[in-house]
């Protein structure tokens, strides 16, 4: 299965994005967003070190970028975390050094002693508010801020590590329920809104069900630490505790299973959710990452049934015209292109029975991005200079170039760049 058309764009993406100097993007990019993973010179870095290291772009590209981004000192400690500053930086110039270790080495030994301590202070804090039985906030553990987000660098470096084991015993503890105002709580619930901060349409908080903010980042993690041969005391016991909440909320229609993106207090005393139109089924919340979370969990548990389910979850969301439309953008994060990409991802490890079903849904996907006639540079080069996603890493055109290469060829990706997603 191959779609020429996507790998023409994402070509084009590549060499508009050659030269940091003559790219046609925004000084926010590289001044603004010098030091972010998800909107900077780090993740479109990842684009040209994926592509160097398939054999099908130079290595220099990756290399000008990730000089553009070390031009000065990299933020760390407790204003940094896995898509901001030097851990960031980390996951990029591990990305690079595994296939070129000389020349990334050096730096990447010193950004990995700074992480070392940054995560050592912040699951401090983390086991101090858990032994004082206080709710969590979302940037405690999840995938973009959080201590998850570090567990997927750490897992990715090192796997065995004794470092991994921390992490993974704090997310064993995240699981132990907790009391608050009378209810008794899943231990991820936390007081404030989705954003992370307090907000009146969220009373008593919520729980947050997404893998890019809430606890299908746990599962994930738990779930690759297994599969790579990591457990600590509990921690398939984490993950069925995980799998049994979103049981519980899963929402059964007539076009497959869904899960909310949350749950309020509100909703938890009432023992059932309130009506939504339906949601996009994307990476960061919907029905693609939790699918792929208990996907995971499925394979690392030995569950077929489960796994089965799970990939046949993605199947009809992604064969689901509502759950399409509610899908405005093309985007890694919440948009079109990472679907197709998590649909790759699951795909290769499906089981047979569901497999074909699941890649079947794939070219439609490339289709609606780029329908025949589109001309690669002009799609390019629109992505590249939209002023709301721009050229970065995870809404933007770097992350789209990425994301099709898998779907597009149904060849693996040649470095770890998605590690950072708790998607592989």
């Amino acid at each position: 299965m191959t779609h020429p058309l996507a790998l023409k764009v994402a070509d084009a993406v590549a060499d508009l994005l050659a030269d940091p100097d003559t790219a046609p993007v925004n000084p926010r990019t590289t001044i603004t967003h010098r030091q972010q993973l998800a909107y900077g010179p780090p993740g479109i870095a990842l684009l040209h070190i994926e592509r160097a290291a398939s054999g099908i772009g130079p290595w220099q590209r990756a290399h000008d970028w990730l000089a553009v981004a070390a031009r000065q000192p990299f933020t760390s400690g407790d204003d940094s975390h896995p898509f901001y500053g030097a851990p960031g930086l980390a996951h990029t110039v591990a990305c690079a050094a595994e296939h070129l270790p000389g020349p990334y080495q050096r730096a990447l030994d010193t950004l990995d002693a700074q992480i070392a301590t940054d995560i050592r202070r912040r699951l401090g804090a983390a086991h101090r508010r858990l032994d004082a039985k206080l709710l969590p906030q979302l940037a405690e553990f999840d995938a973009i801020r959080g201590l998850t987000g570090y567990g997927a660098y750490l897992l990715h470096r090192n796997p065995g590590s004794d470092a991994v084991r921390t992490i993974l015993d704090y997310c064993v503890r995240l699981t132990e329920p907790i009391t608050d105002c009378g209810d008794v709580l899943p231990g991820w619930w936390t007081a404030s809104g989705p954003s992370g901060r307090p907000d009146e349409k969220f009373p008593g908080g919520h729980a947050n069900n997404g893998v890019a903010h809430g606890i299908a980042s746990v599962l994930a993690l738990l779930a690759l630490a297994a599969r790579h041969g990591t457990v600590v005391d509990r921690h398939h016991d984490a993950v069925r505790t995980i799998l049994a909440w979103q049981d519980r909320w899963r929402l059964d229609t007539d076009r497959g299973p869904t899960w909310p993106y949350w749950v309020t207090r509100a909703e938890l005393r009432a023992g059932r959710l309130a009506p939504c139109a339906p949601r996009r089924p994307s990476w960061c919340y919907g029905t693609a990452g939790l699918a792929r979370a208990r996907q995971l969990a499925a394979l690392a548990l030995g569950d077929v049934r489960r796994q089965i389910e799970a990939e046949n979850a993605l199947t009809s969301a992604l064969t689901d015209p509502l759950q399409l439309k509610a899908t405005t953008d093309n985007g890694l994060c919440h948009g079109t292109a990472g679907l197709a990409h998590v649909a790759a991802r699951m795909a290769a490890d499906a089981h047979p029975s569901t497999a074909r079903a699941l890649r079947a849904t794939i070219p439609a996907l490339l289709t609606a991005i780029y329908p025949p006639g589109t001309d690669p540079r002009e799609a390019a080069l629109t992505m590249v200079q939209d002023e709301e996603a721009g050229p970065g890493f995870l809404n933007g055109a770097a992350g789209i170039a990425l994301a099709l290469q898998t779907p597009a060829t149904a060849v693996p990706p040649r470095s770890a760049w998605d590690a950072c997603l708790l998607i592989a």
